[in-house]
């Protein structure tokens, strides 16, 4: 179903490895298409995947129906060379969700949330530190419609 949704990301083969209401964990596999000029998972493939990983939770979350999310800036810091399978975290509260989201959008047009995101390999090294920006607005306020 997730290479349905977006296309886009099929060829990486990220997997929702497990997932609850408030904590997501995907991978992105150690393959040939992944790989960077070196055979080390390439900067893309995992800036994707922290992009992939906040947003399925974050549209998980969020009432689609009510409001909408859209990437506003995408900041990377690469900490390792990954050359195994890697995995991405992410948690997202309800408190946080209240304190970020739902009472600023009460006195504003949109608001602007970063998710900050960690991607490990599978002996723990520390590869990636993600903030993804995402900008969150009710549909009533979107001038440009889908």
């Amino acid at each position: 179903g997730l290479n349905r949704m977006i296309p886009f990301n099929k060829p990486h083969g990220f997997k929702i490895e497990e997932i609850k209401d408030d904590y997501i964990k995907t991978s992105l596999p150690y393959k040939r298409r992944n790989f960077n000029h070196i055979r080390g998972l390439h900067a893309c493939a995992l800036a994707t995947l922290s992009e992939f990983t906040t947003g399925f939770l974050m549209v998980s979350r969020l009432d689609p129906k009510k409001y909408r999310i859209i990437l506003k800036t995408l900041e990377m810091d690469y900490h390792y060379q990954g050359k195994m399978k890697a995995y991405g975290t992410f948690n997202l509260t309800d408190d946080w969700l209240n304190d970020q989201i739902y009472k600023p959008l009460e006195a504003n047009e949109a608001v602007v949330v970063i998710c900050e995101i960690k991607i490990h390999d599978e002996e723990g090294n520390h590869l990636t530190t993600g903030k993804v920006h995402w900008q969150v607005k009710s549909w009533s306020k979107v001038r440009t419609k889908a």
